[in-house]
């Protein structure tokens, strides 16, 4: 059985990864789970960077293929923010009710058209050999005008997807894995790791 270890502590997070990734002869396990514990401090400056910083922290204390993810929301008319800042942004620990509704705020007044916003997800893999592998997906949408649906987390109940005039927060677990910003990234990272899981 391969065990691939995610540095995440997000149990929405990592439900979303093992319905993506997990295969026969597969196990995605959580840094939990391996009985890691890490205090990584994300200090980069692009999402590609703190992904690699998580995934080094706990390659480093397991020697096994480790994976983490950096993602965010960048809203455009807020010139980009709150991008890699999105989990810390208004406190680390403020609830993302709070969260959501102060960009709900500072968008108050603003037009539809000028909402387009997108969630971005990048994976770095560590390999047991030290090699590093990224990937990036992205899903474009925009900020609705008040919060709607109950099955996702973070920032998915103001991001509204143009194709189902809906939030992400209320589509179905298989209708945002075949659209989200993460299930294409790991989508694209699970193809770049076959010969290793394979071999």
């Amino acid at each position: 059985m391969k065990r691939i270890i995610f540095a995440t502590g997000n149990e929405g997070k990592l439900k979303e990864i093992k319905v993506i990734l997990e295969e026969p002869g597969v196990e995605v396990i959580s840094m939990k789970e391996a009985g890691i514990e890490a205090d990584i401090e994300e200090n980069g400056t692009t999402f590609e960077e703190n992904a690699v910083i998580k995934a080094r922290a706990v390659a480093a204390k397991t020697g096994k293929i480790v994976l983490a993810d950096d993602s965010g929301l960048e809203i455009d008319y807020l010139g980009g923010e709150p991008g890699v800042y999105s989990a810390r942004y208004a406190g680390e620990d403020t609830p993302y009710t709070v969260k959501n509704q102060l960009l709900l705020d500072r968008l108050a007044g603003v037009e539809k058209e000028r909402r387009t916003a997108r969630f971005v997800c990048v994976i770095a893999a560590v390999l047991p050999d030290g090699e590093v592998i990224t990937t990036r997906g992205t899903i474009e949408g925009y900020i609705g005008f008040a919060p709607a649906g109950e099955n996702g987390f973070g920032y998915d109940p103001i991001f509204y997807v143009p194709e189902y005039e809906c939030s992400t927060a209320q589509l179905s677990m298989e209708q945002k894995n075949a659209l989200s910003h993460r299930g294409k990234a790991l989508r694209a990272m699970k193809e770049k790791l076959q010969e290793y899981l394979e071999a």
